[in-house]
């Protein structure tokens, strides 16, 4: 039976298993960033982004998940320093391999406190 790479993926961040989440997305998988204009591509751009945001995010929770035909979403709380924050993971996917990940974050302080520490450890 195959596994559901949305439960795998959930899985991975909680346990906060940077290698086990990108290995289930494609190896052309697409981000979409809440705070950059154009997409990343490809598993490397990937894998230093979640490794970024997992030491950046503090206490983080998903708090909700949503699936229908056209992928899962996966609804979280965190901290960046002081500023509380709310997101989604919008997830796709295709044949069980994960094509795409978008994220979405509020309130705007708290974007731009995530866009300012993810800058410099991206830099």
């Amino acid at each position: 039976m195959p596994t559901d790479p949305f439960a795998a993926f959930r899985a991975a961040v909680e346990n906060r298993d940077v290698d086990a989440a990108v290995r289930l997305f494609s190896d052309d998988c697409v981000f979409l960033s809440p705070i950059v204009h154009e997409p990343y591509r490809g598993t490397g751009p990937l894998r230093a982004i979640l490794t970024g945001v997992m030491s950046v995010f503090e206490d983080f929770r998903y708090t909700a998940s949503y699936g229908g035909d056209g992928g899962h979403v996966l609804a979280f709380d965190t901290r960046v320093g002081d500023r509380a924050l709310q997101g989604v993971d919008i997830l796709r996917g295709r044949d069980g391999v994960l094509t795409e990940l978008t994220v979405m974050v509020r309130p705007y302080s708290a974007a731009t406190a995530l866009r300012e520490r993810m800058a410099a450890l991206l830099a």
